[in-house]
């Protein structure tokens, strides 16, 4: 005995799967009939009198309603399929669909995923960027994902490589709920070095594909999954993304869809910040400074003043401080530190060395230097 929720995906899944019945269809059925009931006990004259659906598709759809019981066994298969791996589905019929999801144009039919949707939810912000970020745009990240972590708005991402998986790391590292979007199906993680952060998420939010299991990661899935991030959330941030770059499709989709969206500036010669920049520049895109910058903006209440320009106060020596003012959010090679500082190079490292223990900067590869 199927449940509703079951009952549903089934017609779903049998329209989706007839030929010439695509996504657009379905989601004009599902517009003029509201309910999975309505639809269900529509007339043939009623299926031709939907704009956009000819005399023989609507044929073709009657067909698949009123003989649903005989074609559904594969999808009864998909659904044991999926309890097996411990992963569950929604309809675009259920309650617990989201909402935000659901007002954009073209919505998921069904959406698979690993864990819970939760109310809170709606107090989301996507967060995006280029796969191969400066230690700038890793920076950026990472706080400003710290921070509305803090203030308590779900991170979303699609786990990709670098900027989204800083994003959802951060979130987790502050005790956040994040949901990651992937472009493949709910068995097949991609990229594989992310599988600890798949589990991690999958603790501590949501993993959601709208592909079946066993679908790879192909490249055509994946601005159709940008829809999905921008779709979940009050607004996208863009954090580092070329001018062709995936983000660029996310902010697409976030501009069509009516949500904010926001830009991290970027140095004007640089090609990772071209993408921010033109967004900023047209006018598509807010340019922001810090959290505070996001929160303004948007139909929440935040828990508490964000101390985006606060620093804890960290005792530094004369020549750690001179050294600290010379750094900045990008990261320094040792040698310019030491022509801006005028300290020998052994000297600096030595300094740099304290301010690391300190909490105040960060190394990265290279004798490469940032502040934190």
């Amino acid at each position: 005995m199927l449940s509703a929720s079951e009952e549903k995906y089934v017609l779903l899944r049998a329209l989706q799967s007839t030929e010439k019945i695509g996504g657009r269809k379905i989601l004009s059925l599902i517009t003029k009939f509201n309910t999975y009931e309505k639809l269900l006990s529509s007339t043939l004259n009623e299926l031709i009198s939907i704009n956009g659906i000819s005399e023989p598709t609507a044929k073709k759809i009657y067909r698949v309603i009123k003989n649903l019981s005989h074609r559904s066994e594969i999808f009864y298969a998909e659904i044991e399929k999926l309890k097996e791996v411990g992963a569950k589905f929604t309809t675009l019929f259920d309650e617990e669909y989201p909402q935000q999801l659901k007002n954009i144009f073209l919505p998921p039919l069904i959406l698979y995923y690993y864990g819970e949707f939760k109310k809170e939810d709606k107090n989301s912000v996507a967060i995006v960027g280029t796969r191969r970020p400066t230690n700038y745009g890793k920076n950026i990240a990472v706080k400003i994902s710290a921070e509305l972590t803090q203030q308590g708005l779900t991170i979303v991402s699609g786990m990709a490589r670098g900027i989204d998986s800083l994003a959802h790391r951060s979130c987790l590292k502050n005790g956040g709920r994040t949901i990651a979007v992937i472009g493949s199906g709910l068995d097949v993680i991609y990229p594989p070095e992310n599988k600890d952060l798949f589990e991690q998420i999958i603790k501590n939010g949501m993993v959601i594909s709208e592909y079946f299991l066993g679908t790879k990661p192909d490249a055509q899935n994946f601005p159709r999954r940008n829809r999905i991030i921008s779709g979940l959330t009050l607004g996208t941030i863009i954090i580092e993304t070329a001018i062709n770059g995936g983000a660029m499709h996310t902010a697409a989709y976030a501009l069509d869809q009516g949500r904010e969206i926001f830009a991290v500036p970027g140095n004007i010669t640089s090609p990772h910040s071209e993408g921010c920049n033109s967004l900023i520049k047209k006018g598509e895109a807010k340019l922001i400074q810090n959290s505070k910058d996001i929160l303004d903006e948007l139909p929440i209440s935040a828990k508490k003043e964000p101390s985006v320009s606060k620093r804890p106060e960290i005792q530094m020596t004369i020549f750690e401080a001179k050294i600290f003012e010379a750094l900045g959010e990008e990261s320094l090679h040792i040698d310019k530190i030491s022509e801006l500082t005028g300290l020998s190079v052994a000297d600096c490292l030595v300094h740099l060395l304290s301010l690391e223990f300190k909490g105040a900067i960060r190394q990265y590869p290279g004798k490469m230097f940032a502040r934190i």
